[in-house]
């Protein structure tokens, strides 16, 4: 064993004979005071923290230390003990045994840990891991486990700090346990005993701090596991108590949007298919780049792409397909989306392409981190239109009702769960959905919604009157556009599909019990706004 694992090896020693020592489980729950961290301290969390601080002094280690309990200690080195002397301090003064010393070494941050040791002080077990060497159980290396959709087993803390979420995740697995030890949850993902550990508190000051997760963040690590914050990032925390952070850590990153997002989960061995607009310059040059990163794969393409590349194809309506990889716009994304219920990813050969997730420049990187599961799903609802007691195409973006005539007015009235919103003389109507919020009712002068946002915006085409404003709206309510005049106006669902309808008829909207899924590669909504229609303009 390396020798700074030996000298951890033999605090915990020292610790677990500390705290054997204390005669009852009252005693151990004796109230101090508070910690450095803002939380109650204990006896037992003190007498095992004074007993490493003692031994760190009496042995000369040379460590500064970051402790739950007093704070930072400057020893004038380099590098920092990161040390939860009892995680888990509940189950300790109840008597469940599951708790632990947790302790690793690095210099200012978590992705710099490069020593890590964790023992169960009631078991004996003990979990070490080097940056680079692997992790061990009791001297045997351990892996995260393979994925099994059907068989998922979850950590998910569950305490009285949970996000909602966290209670609606364990409802959607085989599986899941609430241990009220951070160290040993997730180690039992490192050691492929658990898919995966889910921590999201709904306060702040509930979050974890660094000091739970130091030693158990590089056992996972080593062991083939992944750490993401809750936006899909990799997580780093800085050595202090101030940090708090929501998480989730897992042994296969495609884990991720399934527990965090609550998307479907989208299976490893995924099928792709291909299709590209034919209008795009170099549409050939982008498909063939496009099918080159996806060979090995099992894909298929569209009959565009198929002429092209010489090979066989299959219509995007018949697609058998987790993921459609689109070359074009945002048209081609909306097209896909009408004739196919499969996950797309863009590839952006239009123009603005505010829906599309790679540039062109980056179909090779892009295509390379979609095949490793580097991706999140974002899943929106759709709009559904009624007219004349038929359903059509569920809409994305947006349904327009227009004028059939240019230059010619229409008057509408607008009615919202059955009462009238509003009435007004103007060339259209729009009823766009938050992902609609960013095209043609942006150009309108409508708000900018957020696609987390439960809400329709209801837009009027060059009204007549100033005072004809967008109107924001629930998306569980029932919206009605009556056409009052007897003369025809078009419907028009994301610039795709065109209805004609007459006169002095109503036309209804709900939010559709459809959803569009996009991939997406980490890039936050207001990035995207920034990007493609602020700082490009």
């Amino acid at each position: 064993m390396d020798s700074l694992l030996e000298t951890l090896s033999a605090i915990a020693d020292a610790v677990k004979k500390a705290v054997d020592l204390i005669p009852t489980l009252e005693e151990r729950g004796k109230d101090l005071g508070m910690g450095a961290d803002g939380t109650s301290t204990s006896e037992v969390d003190k007498i095992a923290e004074n007993t490493v601080l003692d031994y760190i002094a009496r042995h000369n280690v040379p460590l500064n230390v970051l402790s739950e309990e007093i704070g930072y200690v400057d020893n004038g080195y380099e590098e920092v003990l990161v040390l939860d002397p009892i995680d888990g301090t509940s189950n300790c003064i109840a008597g469940v045994p599951m708790f632990t010393i947790s302790m690793a070494v690095g210099r200012s941050k978590l992705s710099d840990i490069h020593t890590a040791y964790l023992r169960n002080l009631t078991t004996g077990e003990a979990m070490w891991a080097l940056r680079g060497k692997g992790a061990y159980k009791d001297g045997k290396q351990v892996h995260v486990r393979d994925l099994n959709p059907r068989d998922m087993f979850m950590m998910i803390y569950l305490g009285n700090g949970a996000d909602p979420k966290a209670f609606a995740l364990a409802k959607r697995v085989h599986s899941s346990r609430s241990y009220g030890c951070a160290s040993i949850e997730m180690a039992l993902v490192a050691e492929g005993q658990a898919d995966g550990f889910y921590m999201h508190s709904e306060n702040f000051n509930r979050g974890i701090r660094v000091v739970d997760i130091a030693a158990s963040y590089l056992l996972l690590k080593e062991a083939g596991g992944h750490v993401f914050d809750l936006e899909g990032n990799p997580l780093d925390m800085p050595f202090s108590l101030e940090a708090r952070s929501s998480f989730f850590a897992c042994g296969q990153p495609e884990l991720f949007d399934f527990a965090v997002n609550g998307h479907p989960f989208i299976k490893k061995d995924r099928k792709y298919g291909l299709l590209v607009n034919p209008n795009v310059p170099k549409a050939k040059e982008y498909v063939e780049r496009a099918y080159s990163c996806l060979k090995g794969q099992d894909v298929v393409v569209d009959p565009v792409a198929g002429e092209m590349l010489g090979i066989q194809s299959v219509p995007v309506s018949d697609m058998d397909v987790d993921i459609i990889v689109t070359i074009g716009g945002d048209g081609t994304i909306l097209r896909t989306a009408m004739s196919n219920s499969a996950a797309i990813v863009g590839i952006n050969a239009g123009g603005v392409g505010f829906l599309a997730e790679i540039d062109i420049d980056d179909i090779e990187e892009g295509l390379a981190r979609l095949i490793r599961g580097e991706f999140s799903i974002d899943e929106r609802f759709k709009l559904d239109t009624f007219y004349n007691g038929k359903k059509l195409e569920p809409a994305v973006n947006e349904t327009v009702v227009h004028t059939d005539t240019v230059g010619k007015i229409r008057q509408f009235k607008v009615y919202v769960d059955g009462r009238l919103a509003t009435e007004l003389r103007a060339d259209g109507i729009i009823i766009s959905t938050p992902t609609g919020s960013t095209c043609y009712a942006m150009s309108l002068g409508a708000p900018i919604i957020d696609p987390n946002v439960n809400a329709f915006v209801i837009v009027p085409m060059a009204a007549y009157k100033f005072a004809c404003r967008p109107i924001v709206v629930p998306a569980d309510a029932d919206i009605t556009v009556e056409c009052v005049l007897d003369r025809g106006c078009l419907l028009v669902i994301d610039g795709q599909a065109e209805h004609q309808v007459p006169g002095q008829v109503k036309i209804d909207f709900q939010r559709s019990k459809e959803k569009v899924r996009f991939v997406m590669f980490g890039k936050d909504f207001y990035s995207r706004v920034r990007e493609k229609l602020v700082n490009a303009i």
